[in-house]
């Protein structure tokens, strides 16, 4: 772990709870980033997990990769380790989820808005400022017209601009928003329902929605059928569902 700052890792349960621990504006440096993939890879590695929670310390979620880290021959180092962070969340079969108190700009805004649950505090902003500095943010080129569609991810990333939590909602680029002092227990109760369901029938849900994603229809329902019939089917929690269904009963989850 960096002195610069640190990913704190909680395993609690079925969630993995990774913080941001560098307040109060949680600035990415290389070395922070390098921990982050790091973590990415340890909650990988535990089957058991079914959500990852990223979240921060301080007033700001993040305020971005440190400026530094854009220049001379820093920019390689860092281009490889902030873009391995969504290299491993694009991997990652369970679910993910950004709680985004104060700012999240810059990279810190790409982290949070990749994950597939975006809670934010009322208080939040986000934006993607980069144009302003002179350099455009490739991860935002590159999923910001999957969120809001590509008109709107031009019109933010081309003026630069900051918006807050309500906008960022109505436009999409995050899921929920709560009052600062429930935000905590917003995100828990989201996480809950996805804590309630099958960690393998989780993932292999999030791989038929990766794996359709941009491919023709044939091409992806043919895709799907394979998953459906070869994969899903071959788990115990699938069987188990449909028979606790049958049965009238909750259903009792071995997670394969």
């Amino acid at each position: 772990m960096s002195a610069q700052g640190v990913v704190r890792r909680r395993w609690d349960g079925a969630v993995a709870r990774l913080t941001l621990a560098r307040p109060p504006l949680n600035v990415l440096t290389i070395s922070m980033m390098e921990d982050l993939n790091a973590a990415l890879d340890e909650a990988a590695a535990r089957p058991a997990i079914k959500a990852v929670l990223l979240e921060a310390e301080g007033k700001a979620f993040s305020a971005g990769v440190d400026v530094e880290d854009h220049m001379g021959d820093r920019v390689k180092p860092m281009l490889e380790a902030f873009h391995g962070i969504f290299r491993r969340l694009h991997a990652l079969d369970c679910v993910t989820v950004a709680a985004v108190q104060g700012a999240a700009l810059g990279g810190g805004a790409e982290l949070a808005t990749f994950c597939d649950l975006v809670v934010a505090s009322e208080s939040a902003t986000i934006g993607q400022p980069e144009i302003k500095v002179g350099v455009f943010p490739p991860i935002a080129a590159l999923h910001y017209p999957v969120r809001v569609g590509a008109q709107r991810a031009l019109q933010l990333l081309l003026s630069g601009q900051v918006i807050g939590a309500a906008e960022a909602l109505r436009i999409g680029l995050v899921d929920r928003v709560a009052p600062p002092d429930k935000l905590g227990e917003t995100v828990e109760a989201e996480i809950a329902r996805f804590t309630a369901q099958s960690a393998a029938v989780l993932r292999l849900t999030k791989r038929a929605v990766r794996e359709a994603a941009g491919a023709p229809f044939e091409i992806a329902l043919s895709r799907l059928e394979d998953l459906y019939q070869h994969e899903l089917m071959a788990t115990d929690d699938a069987h188990e569902g449909l028979k606790a269904f049958a049965e009238k009963r909750p259903p009792v989850w071995v997670n394969r």
